[in-house]
């Protein structure tokens, strides 16, 4: 069982705090459904017992504070609504808090401008960063030391992660389920959270070491390659020649540096192209999976359902309902 605690404070964005909360005990109960285990116990931790003023005029009561003596898995930190330097960032004991987390080894999420509390810290000198869009000028000023992008809207460094948004926490809490109890119930939970809204983090972030900012430019060059020629049988002894390697040392350095074996790679854009065709064209499932490299229809179903928990005609409505729905309000 994994220990989360969101940070909870004055004048904070109430739902930067209830989506993630929500995702994470989503995929409690899917987990409960399974096998009957507990896989997450998450507490609203306050920077002193008291309750807490929110956005929308909404009052919560933390169930526990930083005093507690906790150490915790998974933190989120939530946005600030207006700026972070009004509420509480610059606290000793929250600075403190936050170092010792991190030097243990846990993860720490940052939403949006809720990045003002990890870079008062310390935990974002000499590492990437993202913010809040409105506040990218003052946090550059501030914080100079923070690598800041501008241009994602996740990024990741080590175990320390930012988002530019309460929707990219989403995806970037979605990601750790997929990574931390697998792509089943990660996929069943956004199912349940507008699937159509989700961001794959692979698309959405920028990250130390992540498999697509190596550098290893034979590797580059195939998986580029392998981008372009989605659809064409994988051939890994031709794939390996065009890179001048052997096929071993091909498919070492290729699982080195994406953390996939080839075929599995392909696999996953695949399925990533079909999910983007099944939301945004009207192609028939079997004209999809021939464009995705799968001549037999049945076995591309099977592999989606594997992959997405939904088979395609399923993941299709689940996308495209929101996306055709009649406003009553407009008629």
């Amino acid at each position: 069982m994994r220990q989360v605690a969101l940070l909870a404070f004055h004048d904070a964005l109430a739902t930067s705090i209830s989506l993630p909360n929500e995702l994470l005990m989503a995929a409690n109960s899917v987990s409960r459904r399974d096998s009957r285990k507990t896989i997450i116990k998450s507490d609203i931790v306050g920077l002193d017992p008291s309750p807490i003023s929110v956005s929308g005029g909404m009052e919560i009561l933390p169930n526990t504070d930083i005093n507690n003596g906790k150490e915790y898995d998974l933190i989120i930190i939530p946005s600030r609504w207006r700026h972070p330097q009004r509420g509480s960032p610059a606290r000793a004991d929250v600075q403190q808090w936050l170092r010792d987390h991190e030097t243990r080894g846990a993860e720490i999420c940052a939403v949006g401008n809720g990045s003002y509390f990890l870079a008062e810290a310390g935990l974002l000198n000499g590492r990437v960063a993202t913010t809040h869009w409105h506040y990218f000028d003052d946090f550059a000023v501030r914080y100079p030391k923070v690598s800041l992008h501008r241009d994602y809207l996740i990024t990741q460094a080590d175990n320390i992660y930012c988002t530019g948004s309460v929707n990219s926490a989403a995806d970037l809490v979605i990601h750790l389920i997929d990574r931390y109890w697998g792509a089943s119930i990660a996929n069943r939970v956004a199912q349940q959270f507008s699937p159509e809204s989700r961001r794959p983090f692979s698309r959405n972030s920028y990250r130390v070491n992540r498999s697509d900012l190596h550098h290893d430019e034979i590797i580059v060059l195939a998986q580029n390659w392998l981008a372009r020629n989605i659809a064409t049988p994988l051939n890994i002894p031709e794939l390996a020649k065009q890179s001048g390697l052997s096929e071993r040392s091909f498919h070492r350095r290729f699982r080195q540096v994406t953390g996939l074996p080839p075929l599995q790679y392909l696999q996953k854009l695949r399925i990533e192209l079909a999910q983007d065709l099944l939301q945004n064209s009207n192609l028939s499932v079997e004209e999809i999976g021939q464009q995705c490299g799968y001549s037999d229809a049945s076995y591309f179903c099977r592999l989606f359902k594997h992959h997405s928990s939904a088979s395609p005609g399923e993941y299709r409505r689940a996308v495209r309902i929101k996306l055709f729905e009649v406003n009553p309000w407009c008629i």
